[in-house]
């Protein structure tokens, strides 16, 4: 082999050599894209969501963890059937009647058991155990004071405890407002359909006028509370 020949084979394995420093230098500073072989798949990478977090491989940070469910909440709504009031005594039936043609809530019937009853407004589309909005809830006021309405007008007040049943779950309640306002004047967030969950209980009041008619309307707006729940309520 010439001279020449040896330089230009020389020349060629350093040109191959420093070739092949290149590529390994590319290949340590090029990062592949999510998904391909050499990187772990990003699925590995995300917190599992709330719902699948017994499933993660390792534990989620705190924040993303649900909350304990506590005795005022229930894992869904329900249709009310009874309710137990502090102070009026046993569990009162819940009846469902459809709203009036001027779209009031309808009310119990004018019987001697509808007076002993609780009408619930269906039309609200509000349930215990819903995370906003009023339940809408009535009772009648008969002028002999025997109805649920007097009873609730000489019983309930702020503070007192309610407890709402379904088919195989419970609420329980405290009162945090009872307001009386004019009839002529109504209470428009009585109907609210956000804000926090409540009960909205509303009764005839005042000074009886005539057969239905009354001066003024009371008020009860109760409040989800685990402190409601005591045994004389829950019996």
């Amino acid at each position: 082999m010439g001279v020449r020949q040896v330089g230009s084979a020389r020349a060629a394995a350093v040109a191959a050599a420093v070739t092949a420093l290149v590529l390994v230098a590319g290949a340590l500073t090029w990062h592949p894209q999510a998904g391909s072989r050499h990187d772990p798949p990003a699925r590995t990478r995300v917190v599992a969501p709330v719902s699948s977090v017994d499933r993660a491989p390792w534990p989620a940070p705190a924040r993303h963890w649900p909350a304990r469910r506590t005795c005022a909440q229930v894992p869904h709504h329900f249709a009310p059937v009874t309710i137990t009031v502090s102070g009026v005594g046993g569990q009162r039936p819940v009846v469902r009647p459809a709203r009036e043609a001027d779209g009031v809530p309808g009310v119990p019937p004018l019987t001697t058991t509808g007076k002993t009853e609780f009408a619930w407004d269906r039309a609200q589309g509000i349930r215990p155990g819903d995370r906003a909005g009023n339940v809408l809830l009535n009772a009648h006021t008969w002028p002999d004071g025997s109805a649920l309405g007097n009873h609730l007008l000489a019983a309930l007040h702020r503070g007192g405890r309610i407890v709402v049943r379904g088919a195989g779950e419970r609420l329980c309640y405290r009162v945090t407002e009872r307001v009386e306002v004019p009839a002529a004047r109504g209470m428009p967030r009585y109907y609210a359909r956000r804000g926090p969950p409540q009960l909205a209980i509303v009764v005839c009041s005042g000074r009886r006028l005539g057969p239905g008619v009354w001066t003024k309307r009371t008020i009860w707006f109760a409040s989800p509370s685990c402190s409601a729940c005591s045994r004389s309520l829950t019996r």
